[in-house]
């Protein structure tokens, strides 16, 4: 099935790649039937990992809405979403997301993030970053300032 939505993130992946720019990932946000937001891979033109196809065209989009919820939304990407592009996914409330290639495929390319999701079931010691909890009665002050905060927004 021919899909232009999916056919445009394929092809904004194939440009990152020719154009030397980052990674072949590509990713359109649509909201009712139009590309509301596009992203590529830039992880080694900005020397920034979070920025993920997926994750430079929800920031977009978000900001195109001035908002931070795309419940109206569509996400196409060119490859399965990383655990740090579904945790972004999950955040926003997209109301779905069409992917073309599998992660196995981009594991194969040598972008395998298969390691991340074994590190998450690893207890916090056991990690290959050991992270280890610490201040925890100081630091739920930050929540109790949260609650007590009349006019918050919640997400």
């Amino acid at each position: 099935m021919n899909n232009p939505f999916m056919a445009r993130a394929i092809e904004l992946a194939i440009e990152n790649v020719r154009s030397g720019q980052g990674g072949p990932f590509g990713a359109v946000v649509v909201k009712d039937g139009n590309i509301l937001a596009e992203g590529a891979n830039r992880v080694t033109a900005t020397n920034d990992p979070t920025a993920h196809a997926e994750v430079l065209a929800i920031r977009q989009a978000c900001q195109k809405l001035a908002l931070f919820e795309l419940k109206d939304c569509e996400l196409y990407t060119s490859c399965e979403p990383c655990p740090m592009c579904l945790g972004a996914i999950y955040w926003t409330r997209l109301a779905r997301v069409y992917y073309g290639s599998y992660a196995a495929d981009a594991s194969k390319a040598g972008f395998d993030d298969s390691f991340i999701y074994r590190e998450i079931a690893q207890p916090h010691p056991q990690r290959g970053i050991p992270m280890t909890q610490m201040m925890r009665q100081e630091a739920l002050a930050a929540f109790r300032a949260w609650e007590e905060q009349p006019n918050k927004v919640r997400y």
